[in-house]
């Protein structure tokens, strides 16, 4: 009997201290809401370099959706909380992070009372933290009064199942002070957390959210594992509340900056105006739809036109009315008194929903184009007036620096934080933008003037890449094994991914040591820091050659180019002025006025005589665009009567020609044209020849005819006589053509519009170019030797068989020479 008790209290004796032990990793995260965990977190100190950030109290997810409870079923056990976060990533002195709150003020997600205002923040349809370090930043603007009210912050997020939620965290930081910091650990669904905003931090204006993302995998330590790490943000789930109908009201223009967006990242101007298709009222709508854009500078903005009546309100939504007094008077009884008498711009209040609403009147169009210019004036810059960045604060902070010649540009400017990373996989981003006439795509190179340390744990193999425009630019490897630090090492850049406008530039560090080789129990969640990237790295752009090239419409996205020069009035071409057509120039010349950072001064033409031999832009369905602007855009007029969208044509009829000519190219000719393919893709690859490289000039344009699943087409041409670019934006339909270019002026899709035409598939959602074959030089800079010879240098490595037919005339010129003069000079036998 002794035996068994003295057994029996050993094995309880065991039990207990086993259960004492610390678990490898915690999968509190997987367990249900029910059970979450809430660790309490100390204050962080700042201590002497190397530094570590000290987290803000970490909380476990709130599911937006709550699993109803099982009635009978005991309470889940809580358990043991797991170890504080503490972030392998260190940057320069941070503001202190705020005190640890009671887990249930952390967790609770207050619901919007009667009177608060909430503003949505994420200028995205989808954002998205990837990698096991990851930081986005972008500024939201906000009137006097939001700023002064009480406000909060919420977020919702979900995970990848194989982020460790122990040594993963979700940091938000409001005008790089942190206000909280969330444990990542919601991979079943979303969840939402809300952070208290410190009275005071929110000032009016621009103010600057951003997101950083620290992730470690549960049990993998190799590099591709780094790839399937990634967190969520729902734009829905994400916004800034406000105590207060205060916070609702808009009191001047500079409010049209804080109109925001919707729960989708979206912005929409919905105008309202009675008299939309008499004439004249065309110029002054477009003119105040560019002036709109300007000042709010959003990212995805939609303008919509109606003529019967006010729209629903909504968040990223502003109401504008626009006509005489005569003319708003059934729409709106309400109007100010002094709308009949003189121009007048004001805001007032919906007496439906009381949502603000821009009131542009007077008692004639005359007084109204006055109004919109009192608006629109602030934003109106000179083509003489060089601007030193590009907006893109409010979906990438801070702006784009825009370089025009030899430059260094440290990357603490560029927004790059020092950074020390004790992970597998670093990558850190910037913008850097050039000008609409840059031509340095085949000879240019860049530096990245590199500070930065490794421990000698690194092992040789590990490397240091840069890319441009998510294009691999260049590689370092790391060959030394006992660590090292890098002063201004120099990393050349090809500058063949550059293009005119903006351009992001990636720092990817890829860092391998035996540790991640054996990857033992919880190495794969260290917070020993084995890399430092610092902010004293520098960027240095050397000269480049400047002129312009028609057609170009890369530049035309980037710049606006050349439409955001020109000093004389744009003529542009509207086959009908319809609510649908009007929507869709108004969007497209939005986009346009943000890139150029200045409204675009347009004068609506009838016909293509008017517009000469000037700049001019055509929109509207493909069926009304004149022939003209078709054939000097190389675009088939054949295509008026042939292009219908997929939903027009008739189903399962198939075209004979069409398919005899398609089996042909599959059986006789599929072997050999994919073999052709093969061999280009290789050469490009790796010695970076194309056909269009092998030619000693460059062939004319080819007749382009627009397949039946594209709805829009965007293509770029010379005038008639060559002096000009004429630019066609065409669809089967107006429809077509209002929800082609509201997805087309998107901030994600904008940059894609290069070449010489791209076509945009609403069934395939595929943005696809057709490469320029052919151009002109457009000079844009004053004349010099050394542009000239940076010209020179860059078509003759674009065009390879015209350089060494050069090069050889070259020395048999050289060799006749010095023939001649030693058969003279020389000493005859």
């Amino acid at each position: 009997m002794r035996r068994i008790v003295v057994a029996s209290l050993f094995l309880l004796n065991a039990s207990a201290f086993a259960q004492a032990q610390t678990a490898p990793f915690d999968m509190s995260g997987e367990r249900p809401p029910g059970a979450s965990v809430t660790p309490r977190l100390t204050p962080p100190t700042q201590a002497a370099p190397p530094a570590v950030i000290a987290p803000v109290p970490l909380t476990p997810p709130v599911p937006v959706v709550p699993a109803p409870a099982t009635p009978g079923a005991p309470p889940p056990a809580t358990p043991a909380a797991p170890p504080p976060v503490t972030s392998p990533v260190a940057t320069q002195a941070q503001p202190a992070m705020p005190a640890p709150r009671p887990a249930a003020a952390a967790n609770s997600v207050a619901p919007l009372n009667t009177g608060d205002v909430r503003r949505f923040v994420v200028p995205f349809s989808k954002l998205g933290l990837g990698g096991e370090y990851d930081r986005r930043s972008w500024t939201v603007y906000l009137t006097p009064e939001q700023a002064r009210a009480k406000a909060s912050f919420t977020f919702a997020y979900q995970n990848s199942i194989v982020v460790a939620p122990e040594a993963s965290a979700l940091t938000v930081y409001l005008n790089n002070r942190p206000i909280g910091q969330q444990r990542v650990g919601s991979p079943d669904g979303s969840s939402a957390v809300t952070f208290e905003v410190p009275p005071g931090l929110l000032q009016p204006g621009a103010n600057l959210v951003t997101f950083e993302a620290d992730q470690r995998h549960r049990t993998d330590c190799s590099i591709q594992s780094t790839y399937e790490l990634w967190s969520n943000i729902d734009p829905a789930g994400t916004y800034l509340s406000f105590a207060g109908r205060d916070a609702a009201q808009l009191s001047s223009a500079d409010a049209i900056r804080a109109i925001g967006v919707n729960g989708a990242g979206k912005t929409e101007f919905d105008f309202v105006v009675p008299a939309l298709e008499q004439p004249g009222t065309t110029k002054p709508l477009l003119r105040l739809a560019q002036g709109l854009s300007v000042l709010s500078s959003m990212p995805n903005q939609i303008f919509a036109f109606s003529t019967a009546s006010l729209p629903a309100a909504g968040p990223g939504k502003l109401s504008v009315l626009v006509g005489t007094a005569a003319e708003l008077r059934p729409l709106f009884p309400d109007l100010p008194p002094g709308a009949e008498s003189a121009a007048l711009a004001a805001f007032v209040t919906d007496p439906r929903s009381g949502s603000p609403i821009l009131l542009i009147s007077g008692p004639s169009w005359q007084a109204v184009s006055s109004a919109i210019d009192t608006i629109v004036s602030p934003t109106d810059r000179s083509s003489d007036v060089r601007r030193d960045v590009l907006t893109t604060e409010r979906w990438s902070a801070p702006n784009a620096p825009l370089v025009f010649s030899d430059t260094n540009i440290a990357l603490s400017q560029l927004g790059v934080k020092t950074t020390e990373f004790s992970g597998r996989r670093l990558r850190t981003s910037f913008n850097i933008a050039v000008p609409a006439d840059f031509y340095a795509n085949a000879y240019g190179e860049a530096k990245v003037l590199l500070d930065a340390a490794y421990t000698d744990s690194v092992m040789p193999g590990s490397h240091i890449d840069i890319y441009v425009n998510d294009n691999i630019a260049s590689t370092v490897p790391i060959t030394t094994t006992s660590g090292g630090i890098l002063r201004h090492l120099p990393i050349r850049v090809t500058m063949r991914h550059f293009k005119p406008g903006l351009n992001s530039v990636a720092i990817e560090a890829i860092l391998m040591t035996k540790d991640d080789a054996v990857c033992a129990p919880g190495a794969a969640t260290g917070t020993t820091p084995r890399f430092a990237l610092f902010d004293t790295s520098e960027l240095q752009i050397p000269d480049f050659a400047r002129v312009g090239q028609r057609p170009n419409l890369a530049a035309m996205a980037g710049t606006a180019y050349p439409y955001g020069r020109v000093t004389e009035p744009t003529p542009l071409f509207i086959d009908r002025v319809d609510a649908d057509t009007l929507s869709a120039a108004a969007t497209l010349l939005g986009q346009m006025a943000i890139t150029a950072g200045h409204p675009i001064v347009v004068e609506t033409v009838a016909s293509p005589n008017a517009i000469g031999d000037r700049d001019a832009i055509f929109i509207g369905s493909i069926s009304q665009m004149p022939t003209t602007a078709l054939s000097q855009t190389n675009i088939s007029t054949a295509s008026q009567a042939s292009w219908r969208s997929v939903v027009d044509t008739q189903v399962g009829v198939v075209d004979t020609g069409t398919a005899f000519e398609e089996w042909n190219s599959k059986i006789s000719g599929g072997v050999l044209r994919s073999r052709i393919t093969a061999i280009r893709e290789w050469l490009s690859r790796n010695f970076d020849i194309s056909r269009s490289s092998l030619q000693f000039i460059p062939g004319a344009e080819q007749i382009f005819t627009p397949a039946n699943a594209d709805t829009l087409l965007v293509a770029q041409g010379s005038s008639p006589a060559g002096s000009g670019a004429w630019t066609v934006v065409a669809a089967p339909s107006a429809k077509d053509l209002r929800e082609g270019l509201e997805v087309l002026t998107a901030q994600l899709n904008w940059p894609q519009i290069s070449g010489h035409i791209t076509t945009y598939s609403s069934k395939t959602g595929k943005i696809e170019t057709l490469p320029v074959t052919r151009f002109d030089f457009v000079p844009s800079t004053p004349w010099s030797i050394a542009n000239y010879r940076l010209i020179a240098a860059n078509w003759l490595s674009t065009n390879i068989l015209s350089y060494s037919f050069l090069l050889v005339v070259f020395v048999l010129l050289i060799g006749i020479t010095t023939s001649s003069m030693l058969r003279k000079l020389g000493r005859s036998k």
